[in-house]
């Protein structure tokens, strides 16, 4: 199977089941996309961002990251507004849920 088809096949794979080690390496796989379209080496992105070239390492290959460590990297991949989506308040599905929220 050639390269692109096993990163297809891996997104599909994260579409279809959204748990959370799915999602970290989702995120692992976005990010290490990021820095190669801005042709940024590991070495550099490290240094840039203030995180260690293990943790950078590690992160690309695992998706395990400090939270402070994933934020100074997106900094320097200018991908930090992205993170202020997260845990953003969701539109009310039903009249149950605006009354669980005032509890």
């Amino acid at each position: 199977m050639a390269k692109i088809d096993k990163i297809l096949a891996m997104d599909w794979q994260f579409i279809l089941q959204k748990t959370p080690y799915n999602m970290q390496k989702k995120i692992a796989l976005q990010a290490r996309q990021c820095r190669k379209r801005q042709k940024l080496t590991q070495e550099e992105l490290s240094k840039k961002a203030g995180v260690s070239l293990g943790s950078l390492k590690r992160f690309e290959q695992t998706g395990e990251i400090a939270l402070a460590s994933l934020l100074k990297l997106a900094y320097v991949l200018d991908c930090l507004d992205d993170f202020t989506e997260l845990f953003n308040h969701r539109e009310y599905q039903s009249i149950e849920e605006v009354i669980n929220e005032q509890d």
